[in-house]
């Protein structure tokens, strides 16, 4: 018979274990010694320690399913419970329910991890939700729209939730897509009708400037395109593909008008700037008739000044003022002069001028005696008003005097 410390071999060949429950029948071994028979199990048994630790490495370092662990677990305890090796059973055993008790606790910490992750995939696909009702509502159509789709991959990217709080949830996240969806559609439908409202009113624009790009009405013209540029802006934008080719269009058309407008005006420029300059010339000129000695020769040189000044043409119209009140003061002085002689040459208005210079004589002399006559007799009230009537008809005689004075008389 031969023995080791956790087995035995009888002398009919039967292989004994020794456990806690007392000796276990392991099998029969009939083709060699004891000691090779001892030996062969002592190998089974070391297979099921390689094989335990196997798993129990496996279990604290991968992601082993509880299932899968239990599953190993029975098999291997199945091995030891069959007491088809020699060795420390009890001590696999004990190791076996060590390894129950770790997935178990395992289990539980995985089931507390997928609550927790259950309720930050809650949280986090509510929180999408509230983001996604007010990008509903956003008239940002752009921004919105591209989170709104990040919004979609990050929820494809959260785990999945017991299926009535997820449907629930998905159920506003997607009536929240659409309403955004539908409210855009609507706003482009009517910017599209905007836009082909603006393209329609813009080509009669075009049209009615390109038909006046050759109008030499300046001035109304100018005014008529200031007025069609204010209806461009006021029309609104076209559709991106029109927009583009009807601005070429009308400005085009304002540039050909302007462009020849601008010709026109410097051509014209440059001659009033000519004609200023003979003007200028032509003042001077007359301004050396002042002061007049001679009447006569003085309008006649002026009529001809005159004659050449009306020749020439406009001038610029901030140099016109001055340089026609340079001419003005020459005219007036002419005028002047021609009514002084005038008025010492003609007869009747000399005669009617001593006429009412003597009339007023008259009168001035009767209320000095009737003055005389009213202090004589005390009548001093009379008198003061006889003297205020005095000087009335005193000043007008004065002033006849001097108009008498201009007939040299």
């Amino acid at each position: 018979m031969s023995s080791d410390p956790w087995g035995r071999v009888d002398e009919t060949g039967t292989v004994y274990v020794r456990t806690a429950d007392g000796e276990k029948v392991v099998g029969s071994w009939q083709a060699g010694s004891p000691d090779e028979a001892l030996a062969y199990f002592e190998r089974k048994y070391e297979g099921l320690v390689v094989e335990i630790g196997l798993l129990e490495k496996r279990v604290r370092t991968t992601d082993l399913s509880s299932k899968d662990a239990m599953a190993a677990i029975d098999h291997l305890r199945e091995q030891v419970d069959a007491h088809h090796a020699v060795g420390d059973l009890d001590a696999l055993r004990a190791r076996l329910d060590k390894l129950v008790e770790l997935v178990d606790k395992r289990r539980e910490e995985r089931k507390a991890q997928r609550a927790r992750q259950s309720e930050e995939a809650r949280q986090a696909k509510e929180a999408l939700v509230v983001e996604a009702e007010e990008l509903a509502q956003s008239d940002q159509w752009r921004a919105a729209g591209e989170r709104l789709r990040a919004l979609v991959d990050t929820w494809k990217g959260l785990p999945r939730l017991d299926r009535k709080s997820d449907d629930e949830l998905w159920h506003r996240f997607s009536h929240a897509r659409s309403a955004f969806s539908k409210r855009r559609k609507q706003h482009f439908a009517q910017l599209d009708a905007q836009r082909e409202d603006a393209r329609r009113i813009k080509e009669q624009l075009v049209a009615e400037a390109e038909a006046l790009s050759g109008s030499t009405d300046w001035g109304p013209t100018a005014a008529r395109y200031r007025d069609l540029m204010a209806q461009w802006k006021a029309a609104g934008r076209a559709q991106r593909e029109h927009e583009e080719e009807l601005w070429n269009r009308f400005r085009g058309a304002q540039d050909v008008f302007f462009a020849a407008r601008s010709s026109v005006f410097a051509e014209r420029d440059a001659e009033q700037a000519e004609n200023l300059k003979l003007k200028e010339e032509l003042a001077g000129e007359a301004e050396k008739l002042l002061p007049i000695t001679d009447l006569k020769a003085a309008r006649a040189a002026f009529r001809a000044i005159n004659e050449r000044w009306e020749a020439i043409g406009h001038v610029p119209r901030d140099a016109r003022p001055k340089v026609e009140g340079r001419m003005h003061t020459v005219e007036r002085a002419i005028q002047e002069a021609e009514e002084a002689e005038w008025r010492r040459t003609n007869p009747e208005a000399r005669a009617r001028a001593a006429g009412l210079t003597g009339q007023l004589q008259a009168a001035v002399d009767k209320l000095k005696g009737q003055i005389e006559q009213a202090r004589a007799q005390g009548s001093t009230a009379k008198a003061e008003k006889l003297e205020r009537e005095l000087e009335g008809r005193q000043a007008l005689l004065d002033q006849a005097l001097k108009g008498l004075q201009e007939f040299g008389g």
